[in-house]
């Protein structure tokens, strides 16, 4: 058996050149991007432009009250990938005892409960200090223009704020003010400012240019860290947190985040984790993050035949399945902000004792591996639904995933209320396993919502290469417009990453005050022969890494170009507990695109697993631009699903 051929059909072209390569989640972004390389900056000076303006564009995906996780090489030290963490903690004052006094089983999914200290600002001002080449000014300009004389917003924005209109109507009143000017939804293609946001920059720039002009681009950028932090914004955020207001569970509770801990946070960064995969390296973020999931099952494919790396075929649907459970596992079982056993989880020989696991029948156990001397931690209690009891149907504004709950069969945003809307399936057995359907999809479908109206957030990414050898790969999050009410003053709202932590004690990601929460940013750097050659992500919650792994195995193992690889069809699978509120999962649950085909959507529910069907063009959100050392060709390739990502270069 011989690989898949690609798809003679791709969406838009590998754009190639030699002078700089971006793409992202939104045109702008990347636009604004690519500008900076015209003008002489870096992919660093470009990558944080870029970012500030995914905070006004694309504000129902990702905020500066959110998180971000970036890996990076430079010029100079090209074969040492870094990863950037702009993950902040957990409040001083969250602790799994005043939560459970707040009557709460799970961290809510929105809500200032559900804040860690924001980190994603910090972060870009340090990358742009230490790596970058232009002034703060410079590099702000681009997001302070669409905030303050606003940007024509996409369809799935103001399809997001319809969908928490009553929301915020009835109880997030400052976020109505904000996203629903006039008291009416904004339509697809509306201007909307954000002034609020647009000062909050201004007062960033205006901090280190009072410095004076003998001042350093550095101490500049220094001083605006310490304004984030100590100034109007954590004054605001502080304040704004005491009132309490409605949660995902139903009920009505005050923050805990405080100024203190803004001014305590300061990002960081860390040696990137690797594994060496068919010749190249895969850097990924520590187990403080997901990213080593994905390590660990390139682990277990090594050593297999092609034909089973092979995502489009039956059998390598099923072996990339399987071992994508094994390895979330051992996610829910050993990440967490501790002492996480790396070491072993990414060796050989444990890779091969897990390996043997994959069986001809899809599993529906979760199945973490043993590590010598320490006891995996399993939860007293796996749900498959949850709803809080102060809840009779589920809330909007929750969560990450880019595709429907598993389950629930998507359908498309527009035909919600349509008469053939299909029911959610009954509950499989391994005798009968049940398959899901969606309505047909055009060839370039929107992204699927729920049938019930529940939206959920979702991430941004953006990739950038400049001429001299820079890479950057980022993932921003957290802090959508549905994660919390908006603060006035400041244009934006808190995030919703401690929704990853367990009430329960004794887990690998028990909430606790000063931890970081487990989270899913998990962008990606591959390097071959010390050269860094592919930056890639993807929005998803869960999904980022097993859509990127498709990426993976169909570009190093099946030769296809980055535009074949991220038009292909995608698949993943949700049997392990989501880490998005409410936390549940779905035993055998895989999710397709139709694209897959017939034959092997028909195998995979023959071999036992639960298939939903998304549509054509539902899964995956991929971006990514490459470097080839030895000629200097740059190139960019973005997802066509959603019409929104674009790449650009030259």
């Amino acid at each position: 058996m011989t690989y898949t051929t690609p798809d003679e059909f791709v969406t838009r072209p590998d754009l190639r050149g030699t002078f700089g390569m971006t793409s992202s989640t939104h045109w702008l972004a990347t636009a604004s991007a690519q500008s900076v390389l015209e003008r002489g900056g870096n992919a660093f000076d470009a990558a944080v432009a870029g970012a500030f303006v995914l905070h006004v564009v694309e504000p129902h995906l990702n905020g500066p009250g959110g998180d971000l996780t970036a890996i990076y090489a430079t010029a100079e030290a090209p074969d040492a990938p870094t990863v950037l963490v702009g993950q902040g903690p957990a409040p001083a004052g969250a602790t799994r005892e005043h939560y459970l006094a707040e009557g709460l089983e799970l961290v809510p999914g929105s809500g200032a409960l559900a804040a860690a200290v924001p980190g994603a600002v910090d972060a870009w001002l340090k990358l742009l200090a230490e790596h970058g080449t232009w002034s703060l000014a410079d590099v702000l300009a681009y997001a302070i223009g669409y905030a303050r004389d606003g940007h024509p917003i996409v369809a799935r924005v103001a399809s997001t704020i319809e969908t928490v209109a009553d929301l915020f109507t009835e109880h997030w009143p400052t976020s109505a003010a904000q996203w629903m000017p006039g008291g009416e939804v904004p339509r697809e293609g509306d201007l909307l400012t954000n002034p609020a946001y647009a000062a909050v920059l201004d007062e960033l720039v205006a901090a280190g240019e009072a410095l004076g002009p003998d001042a350093s681009r550095e101490a500049k950028i220094e001083e605006a860290r310490v304004e984030w932090g100590s100034g109007h914004v954590a004054q605001a955020i502080d304040a704004f947190v005491r009132t309490p207001h409605r949660h995902s569970s139903g009920t009505d509770h005050a923050g805990v985040v405080t100024a203190a801990d803004l001014a305590a946070f300061r990002a960081t960064t860390e040696p990137a984790t690797t594994i060496e995969f068919r010749g190249h390296t895969v850097a990924k973020t520590g187990a403080w993050g997901q990213g080593p999931a994905l390590l660990q099952v390139l682990a277990l494919l090594e050593p297999l035949d092609d034909a089973l790396l092979d995502p489009s075929t039956a059998d390598g649907a099923h072996t990339i399945v399987e071992a994508q459970k094994l390895a979330m596992a051992d996610r829910e079982a050993w990440y967490g902000p501790g002492d996480v056993p790396l070491d072993v989880l990414l060796s050989a020989d444990y890779a091969d004792r897990r390996r043997a696991l994959i069986g001809e029948r899809a599993s529906r156990e979760l199945r973490p591996g043993d590590v010598p001397g320490r006891e995996p931690f399993t939860l007293p209690t796996m749900r498959t639904e949850y709803l809080p009891p102060a809840l009779s149907e589920a809330p909007a504004g929750v969560g990450e995933p880019t595709v429907a709950a598993p389950g629930r069969a998507p359908v498309r945003a527009d035909a919600a209320d349509a008469a053939d809307v299909p029911d959610a399936p009954v509950a499989p057995t391994e005798d009968a396993p049940a398959t899901a359907t969606a309505p047909p999809a055009d060839r370039l479908a929107e992204p699927f919502t729920e049938p019930t109206g529940e939206t959920r957030g979702d991430t941004c990414h953006l990739d950038v290469v400049d001429r001299w050898g820079n890479v950057v790969s980022a993932t921003p999050s957290g802090g959508w417009l549905q994660s919390s009410p908006t603060i006035p003053e400041l244009g934006f709202c808190l995030g919703s990453r401690l929704q990853m932590s367990w009430l329960d004690e004794g887990t690998a990601s028990t909430l606790a005050p000063g931890t970081r929460p487990r989270t899913t940013l998990t962008p990606t750097l591959v390097l071959k022969d010390g050269e860094p050659v592919v930056a890639l992500g993807s929005p998803g919650g869960d999904q980022q890494d097993q859509w990127q792994l498709l990426y993976l195995l169909r570009t190093i193992v099946g030769g296809y170009t980055p535009q074949q690889a991220i038009d292909a069809p995608a698949l993943h699978t949700t049997s392990f507990p989501g880490s998005f509120w409410p936390r549940t999962w779905e035993p055998g649950g895989v999710v397709v695109e139709d694209r897959l085909g017939d034959d092997v959507i028909d195998a995979l529910v023959a071999r036992g697993h639960v298939v939903t069907r998304a549509g054509g063009w539902s899964l995956g959100r991929l971006s990514s631009v490459s470097r080839d050392p030895e000629t200097g060709v740059l190139s960019a390739a973005a997802n066509p699903r959603g019409a929104q990502a674009y790449a650009a270069g030259r």
